[in-house]
């Protein structure tokens, strides 16, 4: 039989710490993935310090404050005042870490490009600190080989070898907004390490934490899931927004068919138009994986056609506000437009890349007067200013010439809307059996 590898002295004692729940535990950015990471790290029992560069955000959650919907105020309270998580600016601390995620910002530059400059950051601040046997796990979503390609040269610069002095693993972050049945600890969480030390032991890590883990033979592949997740939504969503502009130009119900297809009980799965994408992840993910086919002389031309398909869905909503307004003769130059919704999904107060936003701007350039009602988010930046939320009542309907549902938050009075509106542009089908008089569809 063949000799079984003992572990490294730096992974047995990252191990023993581990279960023993003394390792203290360092998130790196408190955002949308990292507080709720924190916050389950510090329930299982684990000193968990988050490392911001925001002193406001800090500040809020040294008080004990919650700053993400996601998150209830009271959990981050008791925990704080336990002393199991707080924050700090001082990123000198990450010498007392025993593992440390990044989960910092991932945007798109102009070009369509990755910007991966938030994690080199990151990993700038680690390098020179870096201990015998942390664990450095990547969360924030990348193109395959960021982890093996850009993260371990820069911690290996210095001699440290990955595997034997320190690991490093990549775990995409899963979280959906919102979601009120999936959240952090029940996910599975997928894990990739860069040397199979390094994925035992993240492995172990998460394995403390989350219900279920998923270990991959790679952090190419497990950052490759991440990508083909939401790929794979934005291609279908890209698929049925080209059918609903289809079924327009024929005059077809699109909500229709897509119900009666659903009652198929295999080989369909229903997928829902909408006026474009919105999030951090599925308007960027895919561009992601094309930037790094491209790298490898590979065209995704399929990915990139989705892309553009949803990206020119707040232009065919706009052409169905000018269509409203011209069915009770008025001109698009003028009218006082109620945008209903600017959060990009239902449910949450997170307007990234939500394409209420482009409505609003493309319809305000073509001469319309812009307001609009979110009970979660009370203000915006507009051009430069503060836009502030109007309360939705029969006053504020009744003002306005067109009504655009542009995000069907569950908590909204769509029956009001159907009684006292003029003309109404229903991009999420809310109105859906309610009323069909002055109702433009997608």
């Amino acid at each position: 039989m063949p000799r079984r590898t003992r572990p490294h002295p730096a992974a047995r004692r990252l191990s023993a710490r581990l279960q023993k729940r003394t390792a203290r535990i360092g998130v790196i950015g408190l955002g949308y993935v990292g507080l709720p990471l924190a916050v389950e790290f510090a329930k299982a029992g684990f000193k968990v310090t988050g490392f911001e560069i925001d002193a406001k955000r800090a500040a809020a959650l040294n008080r004990g404050v919650s700053y993400i919907q996601d998150v209830p105020t009271p959990d981050v309270r008791e925990l704080v005042r336990d002393g199991r998580l707080r924050a700090t600016l001082d990123f000198d601390e990450l010498t007392r870490m025993d593992a440390i995620d990044i989960c910092v910002p991932t945007p798109l530059r102009k070009t369509k490009d990755p910007d991966v400059s938030y994690i080199v950051a990151a990993v700038q601040q680690i390098a020179p600190r870096l201990k015998p046997g942390q664990l450095i796990v990547l969360e924030s979503t990348t193109y395959p080989g960021t982890t093996d390609e850009l993260v371990r040269p820069m911690l290996e610069e210095k001699g440290k070898k990955v595997g034997r002095d320190f690991f490093l693993s990549f775990s995409p972050e899963r979280v959906d907004p919102g979601n009120q049945r999936f959240h952090t600890r029940n996910i599975p969480k997928v894990v990739g390490g860069v040397t199979p030390a390094c994925t035992r032991a993240v492995a172990e890590l998460y394995g403390i934490v989350m219900e279920q883990v998923v270990p991959v033979s790679s952090t190419q592949v497990a950052e490759m899931v991440k990508l083909l997740e939401n790929t794979f939504r934005s291609v279908n969503i890209g698929l049925v927004n080209e059918i609903a502009l289809m079924c327009d130009k024929m005059g077809i119900d699109v909500w229709e068919v897509i119900d009666a297809a659903a009652t198929k009980p295999f080989g369909f799965m229903p997928f829902y138009p909408g006026p474009g994408l919105g999030g951090h992840c599925i308007p960027i993910d895919p561009f992601y994986l094309s930037w790094k086919a491209r790298q490898s002389g590979f065209e995704a031309r399929f990915i990139e056609l989705a892309g553009n398909v949803n990206a020119g869905m707040p232009y065919h909503v706009t052409k169905r506000v000018s269509e409203a307004l011209n069915s009770i003769r008025k001109p698009l130059r003028g009218s006082r437009i109620l945008v209903v919704g600017v959060a990009y999904k239902a449910g949450i107060d997170d307007v990234r890349e939500s394409p209420s936003l482009d409505i609003m701007e493309i319809l305000e350039k073509d001469g319309a007067k812009i307001g609009y009602a979110d009970p979660y988010v009370p203000q915006i930046r507009h051009n430069g200013s503060v836009l502030r939320a109007r309360p939705l009542t029969a006053a504020s309907v009744r003002a306005a010439d067109c009504v655009v549902i542009a995000t069907a938050h569950p908590s909204m009075d769509f029956a009001l809307i159907a009684k006292h509106a003029r003309t109404i542009v229903d991009s999420r089908n809310a109105l859906k059996g309610r009323r069909t008089r002055g109702v433009f569809k997608l």
